[in-house]
């Protein structure tokens, strides 16, 4: 039996504008520096490729047997609660053998939160706070 191999699929809205999928694509990049053992796939929703099964289907090629699925989405609205699920099922009929992991919405955690309110601060050119 071979070893588990695990991959990361970020998953964004998308948009009609190519260049909406810019930073997102910097993440993915920035994942793959880390930890460059890692298959990283980035998906989308609507508008732009690939869609989540077809970057489901090329980690479940390269042989992953576990995949985190990571929402890129601030807020856990219509599409983390009702579209999301309905896609995971999909890739869990479709490739039994992989384990397919859903996270929170990143907007939820507690890291980004804070990021973004530095990043606010800032922008207002208020002084430093320690947000924990």
């Amino acid at each position: 039996m071979s070893d588990p191999r695990s991959g990361l699929l970020l998953f964004a809205h998308g948009a009609r504008d190519p260049q909406w999928a810019r930073p997102f694509e910097a993440v993915a990049a920035r994942c793959r520096a880390l930890q460059p053992q890692v298959p990283v796939a980035l998906a989308f929703l609507e508008f732009m490729a690939p869609r989540l099964p077809e970057a489901g289907a090329a980690l479940a090629a390269a042989g992953c047997t576990t995949v985190d699925v990571l929402p890129l989405f601030l807020g856990a609205g219509g599409h983390v609660r009702k579209d999301i699920p309905v896609l995971m099922a999909q890739l869990e009929a479709e490739y039994p053998a992989v384990r397919w992991i859903l996270h929170p919405a990143v907007g939820e955690a507690p890291a980004l939160v804070e990021a973004m309110a530095a990043v606010a601060v800032a922008a207002a050119g208020l002084p430093k706070v320690d947000l924990r």
